[in-house]
């Protein structure tokens, strides 16, 4: 035991669209600064009772499941008729086999009985067109689609929108798994479908020239920010775009771009299970209340030409200033060479002031449908935690509590997690960003370092409801089976995130020395659910 370092602060939990990651153990410096020691001595109450963080306000959870697996709020103009997904996906050709090597999920249930009796001789076979015809075409996907057993993916009126399931739920595999990417069973809510390739799947459109602002994008002084060495423009090709979305070292599987701010900063997507434990919500932790997060994902990511109206125009001169008019001047002239007209398409009701987290761009969606999807997303269970040695997991906790674990971190993981921010500069010792513009208080300045870490932070954090730049803390569930850790996945494993080999400023370096001080806590970390105490 004298090997572990104490926990001291949390893993990074990233949202939304944003995701999990996992606990580790300190190994860092020695020396510390006044924050990173008032925010360890703020953490000391957490041990077993957690903290309450501020009231969803939750409507009907039944009603919440229909928000949850079919509501658009109109984004199907935007996925249409902008984007063009499903004119890209006949264009492509794309059968169900290339939608299951996408990650892509299929409702067994929503499915017609011709295909699913089809299905269930063609998957018994070596998937070849002669011997599976109905996988390998095309009109099989888009009548899934039309029949809404594609998840995630939702017919309306002839054409085609997007919900939160598409990457916030899995299914039982009782159908048939694609090992790591896709499957086919009943459908699960609220787990990460970790295989899911959004910037395949995004490539795959007639016009990912329609998303813009969620794009890598080339600065006015030539710099770009982003996992990509060269930065997109206006002018940029569909097939330059898609290049990029395509790239799994640029937009790595199982990430979404969450932020419009021209920077390429997609991260891993977070469960949406049990919500209720989670605030602040965002992976910056920049909304206390979880209808303004969603808010916030219908009016300016699920209908990004939002952004080119009065309050979007607003919201994003308040965020980015001379950088987030850049954004929208170069927004307005793709969509125009691209004929995109009649925008924007979301269903939302003027309210508010642009810019407030409530209503960032002016704008709301249906309120009781908002609070009926916080109520929903609250009752999904998490799924079971895995234990394949009792006895090392026992070891794993004995040692999580006795080196102080707890200091930050729950054993009891049916509590809530502590409703606040660790600050980048603890999270991540190694922080030296440079400030890249001003912005009007409480505003923080616009800053970057190097790397890929706080790039979903340089211009999006807490700040606009008067919060610091960090991280939240994470709810320790569903970690089995969790292919990579941190916001970014630049970590592959949790033994990996536990190894003092990652060095002393590296991001979340809190380690376990010994190997097999590792292996008992990663036994520990993946057996955890909401039973655990």
């Amino acid at each position: 035991m004298a090997n572990l370092h104490h926990f001291r602060v949390p893993a990074l939990l990233v949202s939304g669209l944003a995701v999990v990651a996992a606990a580790a153990c300190q190994g860092g410096s020695d020396t510390k600064t006044s924050t990173e020691t008032s925010t360890t001595q703020a953490a000391m109450d957490s041990a077993g009772t957690g903290a309450t963080p501020v009231a969803l306000r939750t409507g009907n959870a039944e009603a919440g499941r229909d928000v949850y697996r079919n509501e658009t709020f109109g984004d199907e103009g935007f996925w249409t008729d902008a984007v063009r997904m499903p004119q890209g996906m006949k264009a492509a050709k794309l059968t169900v086999l290339d939608a299951l090597k996408a990650g892509v999920s299929f409702d067994v249930d929503a499915m017609p009985a011709d295909l699913k009796a089809a299905f269930a001789s063609e998957l018994k076979t070596d998937h070849s067109p002669a011997k599976a015809p109905k996988l390998n075409d095309p009109a099989t996907l888009d009548a899934l689609v039309k029949a809404n057993a594609v998840i995630g993916m939702v017919p309306k009126g002839g054409k085609v929108g997007v919900t939160c399931a598409l990457c916030h739920a899995i299914t039982d595999k009782s159908m048939y798994e694609l090992t790591g990417k896709g499957t086919i069973g009943k459908r699960i809510d609220g787990p990460t479908p970790h295989g899911l390739n959004v910037g395949k799947l995004l490539a795959t459109a007639a016009n990912s020239r329609a998303l813009f602002p969620t794009l890598q994008l080339q600065q006015p002084d030539g710099s770009t920010i982003g996992r990509a060495p060269k930065g997109l423009t206006a002018k940029s090709t569909e097939a330059e775009v898609d290049a990029y979305l395509s790239n799994p070292k640029f937009y790595p599987v199982g990430t979404f771009d969450d932020s419009p701010d021209g920077n390429g900063n997609s991260v891993h997507i977070t469960p949406f299970f049990r919500q209720d434990l989670a605030a602040p919500y965002g992976s910056s932790g920049q909304n206390d209340q979880l209808d303004d997060f969603n808010n916030t994902v219908y009016t300016a990511l699920f209908d990004q030409s939002n952004l080119l109206s009065p309050g979007g125009r607003q919201f994003m001169h308040a965020l980015g200033a001379a950088g987030g008019d850049s954004i929208v001047a170069g927004y307005a002239k793709v969509l125009a060479a691209t004929g995109v007209t009649g925008y924007p398409f979301v269903t939302a009701h003027l309210q508010g002031k642009a810019g407030d987290p409530p209503t960032p761009t002016g704008k709301r969606v249906d309120e009781q449908k908002l609070r009926d999807l916080n109520a929903y997303v609250s009752s999904l269970q998490a799924p079971k935690g895995v234990v394949r040695n009792a006895a090392q997991v026992a070891s794993g906790r004995a040692l999580f509590i006795a080196q102080n674990c707890t200091a930050c971190h729950n054993t009891n993981q049916g509590v809530a997690v502590q409703a606040k921010l660790v600050p980048m500069k603890v999270i991540w010792p190694g922080y030296a960003p440079k400030v890249l513009a001003q912005r009007q208080a409480p505003l923080t300045p616009i800053q970057n370092a190097p790397g890929t870490f706080d790039d979903k932070m340089v211009v999006v954090d807490a700040s606009p409801g008067g919060g610091m730049r960090g991280n939240a803390l994470p709810l320790l569930l569903d970690l089995a089976r969790k292919p990579v850790f941190l916001h970014d996945d630049s970590v592959h494993s949790l033994d990996e995130l536990l190894n003092p080999k990652r060095g002393k400023t590296a991001p979340h370096p809190f380690y376990a020395v010994t190997p097999a001080e590792r292996t008992a806590l990663v036994a520990y970390l993946n057996s955890l659910d909401t039973d655990s105490k």
